[in-house]
């Protein structure tokens, strides 16, 4: 049928799942070169709140290997991404009380696939252009804190 694969050409793609040149600010997060305000670690994924909330206490649950698109994740690492994004959804929706914890995998902004949890009371409040662009960091630390406090059980929601 066909002559087997080709070399690559110069200007060709890079193939999928191969290294980047330069890490994504999430893989500088999750390495600790950049400082993140972490809610959930587990062996194959980290969640942290995101710098530029749609709401408060909005989270992002990101693998720690880096892939751009999530039809490249494994099953399992889509498995592993999705009962993490459940747990910490659990947390925030105590934390929050929200009418609903939103999820969205778009994968636009940052070349690392990441799920984003938004305690939302309609769906407006999952757009984009109404994020915070400048967040009290006090605020964020406090979210934080309400996450971590109702993923572990401690301490009931504010």
């Amino acid at each position: 049928m066909g002559a087997g694969p080709r070399e690559p050409a110069a200007g060709d793609a890079k193939p999928l799942g191969l290294p980047r040149p330069v890490a994504s600010v999430f893989s500088r997060i999750i390495a600790g070169e950049l400082p993140g305000r972490f809610v959930h670690e587990d062996a194959h994924t980290v969640a942290f709140l995101s710098i530029e909330p749609l709401q408060p206490g909005h989270t992002l649950v990101v693998p720690r290997i880096e892939i751009d698109h999530w039809l490249d994740l494994s099953p399992d690492l889509l498995d592993a991404l999705i009962r993490s994004s459940q747990h910490v959804g659990h947390g925030i929706q105590r934390a929050f009380r929200p009418a609903k914890v939103g999820m969205m995998l778009a994968g636009l902004e940052v070349p690392h696939v990441h799920v984003h949890l938004v305690p939302i009371a309609t769906v407006r409040d999952m757009d984009f252009a109404n994020a915070d662009r400048a967040p009290d960091p006090a605020a964020l630390d406090e979210a934080a804190a309400r996450i971590r406090a109702a993923i572990d059980g401690k301490a009931a929601p504010g």
